[in-house]
């Protein structure tokens, strides 16, 4: 499992997924939120701490073991918004 380093309060669960070895791999999964609340914390504005984790974190492919980050929302607001491409 890959792990990012001084976000363990922002785990929230892992995942089980086939890998495309045919092998399962565990990803561990991380409140996206709970990791922006860490940054700033530590002393980052919430624009600072946004800019950090989009290119970072969230932007950071370190293979097929990447963490997963959540980010919490309701179908509704996932369908309304017009950045994800599922808008209608």
């Amino acid at each position: 499992m890959v792990v990012f380093d001084g976000f363990d309060d922002c785990v929230i669960g892992y995942s089980e997924v086939w890998g495309t070895d045919g092998q399962k791999v565990t990803r561990i999964i991380y409140e996206g939120r709970k990791m922006i609340r860490k940054l700033m914390s530590q002393g980052m504005s919430e624009e600072e701490a946004w800019e950090y984790f989009q290119f970072n974190i969230d932007g950071a492919y370190v293979g097929p073991l990447t963490p997963i980050i959540l980010h919490k929302s309701s179908l509704a607001e996932i369908l309304a918004s017009e950045d994800d491409g599922y808008a209608e």
